[in-house]
């Protein structure tokens, strides 16, 4: 069954109260949504109702409702996916890129259109994903292949609109039988084949939203050792019932600072609190990559020229003074020293051997036809400046170092032209990765700034400010 605008809307205008109902296609029930409250209505209740509506317009997807607060009342809209574009096939689940959202009114008044035309810029940036199954159990995009395949519940980091499904929740709604759920970074996949078997390539980079905003506005850490620009990204294969998947995190340096002034290429670093007030953040972050992805190497990417040196040193210092000291090394490479006029041989003979050991020793994950896996036991941590063009660069060469090994428990290494193939996919989707993550939190691609998409995840308005996660995490 082909993914189509499955969902109608209806409201009723007189005689009061108003109300809004939801028919989805191949489901009896509806959603009523009258006088603040969400009900589900059966079919008969339905059909006795129905006559008084009149259609508002049809959707692919409802992601919930966003609350507004105005002051002394609260204003509720219900969210909805009108436009969007298939990127491509994962398994029996298709991935969607969203392109254009409406919001309809759950009360009868005008609607605020500056909010919603700032919160509808951001959902139509082309940076939000989700998936679909004509099963009805779709994919779960903020799960990596390894977690999902653990059964593990949605991973929170990553899931953009949760609070959108809080006010369906509250009144007792099955959110997994009626709203989408939103993944924010980028995900590109393409297909390869290989003699009578058709390989999946993917790469998938899943933007955490407990930190989110643009650079210059959200730079470190906060108290809870959430780091902004944090992205688990993953490289992945899927051939028949085999799955492989190797993942990097990349983040900002886990210290309170700041950058001063607005001026792209600036050197100005701050740091906005002592020593000992930075310690206790520090280790909440390295605690939690620790809890979640296992053994951590640190590549710091900064360079030795002013407020970057300050910044290394401090991230160095605050390492060896923290309990991780022993258990997480750190490789400083100082990558616009080692790598001028864009010559990287100095990855392979320089930084490679610094980190291979600790590849060798975590791997990738790994499931065959018959369920037997190896797991991925840690993560490559790595970081520039604004973890983006250096970071971007230094993780698509360790993706395409390990893909040999990926290929290899596939199968697939044996002929070179398929090899060859593999690696010249996988180097265009890691470019294209590299400018959907740039985007995001610079606003231009990556690498040759080859576009000039503005993604506004902050907006201000006199006495108030409101943000992008206030709406949708």
């Amino acid at each position: 069954m082909a993914f189509s605008k499955g969902y109608r809307i209806f409201h009723k205008l007189d005689p009061p109260p108003f109300s809004v109902i939801v028919e989805a296609r191949n489901r009896d029930e509806c959603l009523m949504f009258e006088s603040g409250a969400v009900a589900v209505l059966s079919s008969a209740e339905k059909e006795a109702i129905k006559s008084s509506y009149s259609k508002v317009l049809d959707a692919y997807g409802l992601l919930g409702v966003l609350q507004l607060n105005l002051g002394d009342s609260m204003s509720n809209y219900l969210v909805l996916v009108t436009g969007c574009m298939s990127v491509g096939k994962i398994q029996d689940s298709e991935v969607f890129r969203v392109t254009s959202t409406e919001f309809i009114s759950l009360r009868m008044d005008l609607p605020d259109e500056d909010r919603m035309s700032e919160v509808r810029k951001v959902l139509n940036s082309g940076s939000f994903y989700f998936a679909w199954s004509s099963t009805g159990d779709g994919l779960d995009l903020s799960l990596n292949a390894h977690r999902s395949m653990q059964e593990q519940r949605t991973d929170n980091r990553f899931f953009w609109n949760q609070s959108l499904h809080l006010h369906l929740k509250h009144y007792g709604v099955n959110c997994d039988d009626w709203l989408l759920r939103l993944m924010c970074g980028g995900v590109e996949i393409r297909t390869i084949y290989a003699a009578h078997q058709q390989a999946k390539a993917c790469i998938i980079s899943r933007l955490s939203c407990e930190r989110a905003g643009t650079r210059f506005n959200v730079r470190g850490t906060n108290d809870n050792g959430q780091v902004a620009n944090f992205v688990e990204t993953e490289q992945v294969i899927y051939l028949d019932d085999c799955v492989t998947s190797f993942i990097q995190i990349r983040g900002s340096i886990p210290l309170f600072w700041e950058q001063p002034g607005l001026q792209v290429g600036s050197h100005r670093v701050r740091l906005s609190r002592g020593f000992e007030a930075n310690a206790p953040a520090f280790d909440r972050h390295f605690q939690t990559l620790l809890r979640l992805y296992g053994s951590q190497v640190i590549i710091n990417l900064l360079g030795s020229k002013e407020g970057e040196a300050i910044l290394s040193r401090a991230f160095q210092n605050h390492l060896k003074a923290s309990e991780h000291a022993a258990d997480i090394p750190m490789v400083n490479f100082d990558y616009h020293q080692m790598v001028r006029g864009g010559k990287a041989d100095k990855l392979q003979s320089v930084l490679k051997p610094k980190v291979s050991k600790f590849l060798e020793e975590c791997g990738f994950f790994f499931l065959d036809k018959n369920g037997v896996h190896r797991t991925q036991t840690g993560t490559i941590r790595s970081n520039c400046l604004d973890c983006l063009d250096r970071t971007n660069s230094v993780q698509s060469f360790f993706g395409l170092e390990m893909l040999i090994k990926q290929l290899e428990v596939l199968g697939l290494a044996e002929k070179p032209q398929l090899v060859t193939r593999f690696q010249e996919v996988f180097r265009s989707m890691w470019s294209t990765n590299g400018d959907s993550i740039s985007k995001i939190y610079a606003g231009t691609g990556a690498l040759e700034g080859k576009a000039k998409v503005r993604v506004r995840l902050y907006w201000y308005k006199p006495g108030m400010a409101f943000n992008l996660r206030c709406c949708l995490d």
